[in-house]
């Protein structure tokens, strides 16, 4: 295998495994600059990903090529109505953030695998038809060199997720929502002084990390699992959140940090068609981005400075 084969193969796997974590990671920035920390991004995820191969299993012969695209936008709502549960919690009753955050973890593959043994009678479901193929880039694959590695046999969701990470930048920094939105991370008593609805801001900081994370999850499953079990996600919510501290509550630095991320988990599974890895033993490999994403919690986490409010319930009348 040639060098360009190499690193168009290693981009590649890149691209499909730090998608998820793109959106996810980001989602939980916009939660954490409105001041509620959400660790539930692995539960929203799980939710995402069940309802994205739900929808993909029954009617991908009604949409058909488009079925993918619409179990995306099915999972971002059932992320953000399930990740209300968070936002009634911990902005109407106070509760602590991280206290609730595992409490979605723990039920969503409880109840997703309930419902899937409810619909299918088995624990698992089939694999869906419908998934997000590669993808060749018009003119730009046809490019030597540049064109194999970046744009030819490439995940197209992931370069829209790439771009979506400089918008959601740009409304986060550049718009009067984002403002507001951080303002009410960093100090909520003079937002509310302003005028800014505090709870308000809030609920919707927690409805687009549901969102970004649910369609993180439907993506995850349509594009790497192809099918819905107990072990469809285990894991990448909360490498996002380590991509998202790591990137320090920046939509770009998350996106950054969900591509160093990605590439290590393409490793684990790519690795022994990679001739300078094919000697490691494949349990290295495949452990690899959990030891990764606990190291760089541990170097960073207590470096990394996210929002001064974030995690601290507002209460109106203080």
């Amino acid at each position: 295998m040639n060098l360009v084969t190499t690193l168009s193969l290693l981009i590649s796997s890149m691209l499909i495994y730090a998608t998820p974590l793109i959106l996810t990671s980001i989602g939980g920035t916009f939660s954490e600059r409105s001041g509620v920390v959400n660790v539930g991004l692995e539960g929203i995820m799980v939710m995402g990903a069940f309802s994205g191969v739900i929808f993909n299993l029954e009617f991908a012969e009604t949409f058909g090529d488009a079925t993918p695209w619409l179990g995306v936008l099915v999972g971002g709502i059932i992320g953000l109505i399930f990740s209300l549960l968070h936002a009634l919690a911990t902005i109407n009753f106070r509760a602590d953030h991280i206290v609730s955050g595992t409490v979605l973890n723990l039920l969503a593959p409880s109840l997703a695998i309930f419902l899937v043994k409810v619909f299918y009678g088995k624990g698992q479901t089939d694999n869906i038809s419908e998934s997000f193929g590669k993808f060749n880039f018009p003119i730009l694959s046809d490019i030597p060199v540049i064109g194999q590695i970046f744009f030819r046999n490439t995940s197209l969701v992931a370069y829209l997720a790439i771009i979506f990470s400089f918008v959601a930048w740009y409304v986060l920094y550049k718009t009067r929502f984002g403002l507001r939105l951080r303002s009410v991370g960093e100090h909520p008593q003079a937002a509310d002084t302003l005028g800014v609805n505090v709870y308000q801001m809030k609920y919707f900081g927690v409805m687009i990390s549901g969102f970004l994370g649910g369609m993180g999850g439907a993506i995850y499953a349509q594009s790497i699992s192809v099918n819905f079990s107990s072990t469809t996600i285990l894991g990448p919510g909360f490498i996002a959140l380590a991509a998202m501290i790591f990137g320090k509550w920046n939509p770009i630095g998350a996106m950054l940090s969900s591509l160093f991320f990605g590439l290590s988990q393409s490793l684990a599974v790519i690795g022994s068609q990679l001739e300078f890895l094919s000697k490691i033993p494949t349990v290295y490999l495949q452990i690899a981005p959990y030891v990764l994403t606990v190291v760089v919690l541990a170097i960073f986490f207590g470096k990394a400075v996210g929002p001064k409010a974030n995690g601290v319930n507002y209460i109106k009348s203080k």
